[in-house]
């Protein structure tokens, strides 16, 4: 059975704040509420030191393999804990997770190679303005499009044909339209 994640808006978040520093508990809020354990910790951390800026979400950004090797090393040599290094770094505790694995399984290349499945052009390439093709584009294209309108008047005049047999079996006669 799989659950939906709620999306915990900036309303959500500071009213969490603020039922934590009323002297609820964090395991109160996550079976309330639905916020993950991990989650509600990292933003009461954050915002203790930050105030309520800390709880905006930030867009996505991506990490240079040197700086993942960076925060690596923090984690795995300087011995500090996963919610410091988040918290320094902006970063979420299951990327720090995936790059130390990464790193273990493959080294520093490992970390410059991008995860998860690559793009896949799909779907119909992206039309030029009459402006930017060549004459023979141009052409292609006037061909291309003719050939699609005469198809289509093709189709209807089939379509018509066949709406003009079945009235005069049941002895109607069709419209003029």
């Amino acid at each position: 059975m799989s659950r939906k994640r709620k999306k915990h808006t900036y309303e959500d978040r500071l009213k969490y704040m603020k039922m934590l520093e009323r002297g609820y508990s964090i395991n109160y809020i996550h079976k309330h509420y639905g916020i993950s354990h991990r989650l509600l910790t990292t933003l009461w951390e954050k915002y203790q030191t930050e105030g309520s800026s800390a709880l905006v979400k930030k867009k996505n950004c991506r990490f240079t393999a040197e700086e993942k090797l960076i925060v690596i090393s923090d984690y795995e040599g300087k011995g500090l804990t996963l919610p410091d290094i988040m918290l320094k770094y902006g970063v979420s505790g299951s990327a720090i997770l995936n790059w130390c694995k990464c790193y273990a399984a493959g080294g520093k290349e490992a970390l410059r190679k991008p995860l998860g499945r690559p793009r896949k052009d799909m779907g119909r390439p992206k039309k030029k303005k009459p402006e930017e093709m060549t004459e023979l584009e141009r052409l292609r294209y006037e061909n291309e499009y003719l050939r699609a309108e005469n198809a289509l008047l093709k189709k209807v005049k089939a379509l018509v044909e066949e709406r003009e047999v079945r009235l005069k079996g049941t002895g109607r006669k069709p419209s003029k339209d």
